[in-house]
């Protein structure tokens, strides 16, 4: 899968499912202190990233994503 395929379809959940500002929705953003999302928002991320990509990332693979960028990536990687 393209890495723009899964930019807008992460950047949609994102703003749709969490209401976050799409301004804020950049490559370089820290997920938690930029784009603002918790603990209990990543369980939510999981099950998106299930639905939307086929796979289900751990915990602790999510634990090593800091950034949207590397977010991407990971799920590019897997999918």
């Amino acid at each position: 899968m393209e890495i723009q395929e899964i930019t807008e379809k992460i950047e949609m959940i994102l703003v749709e499912e969490f209401e976050i500002d799409a301004e804020k929705l950049q490559p370089t953003a820290l997920l938690k202190q930029d784009v603002g999302i918790d603990s209990l928002d990543f369980v939510d991320i999981v099950v998106a990233i299930e639905r939307e990509f086929g796979f289900k990332p751990t915990a602790q693979e999510l634990k090593q994503v800091k950034t949207l960028g590397e977010l991407y990536t990971f799920i590019q990687e897997r999918a």
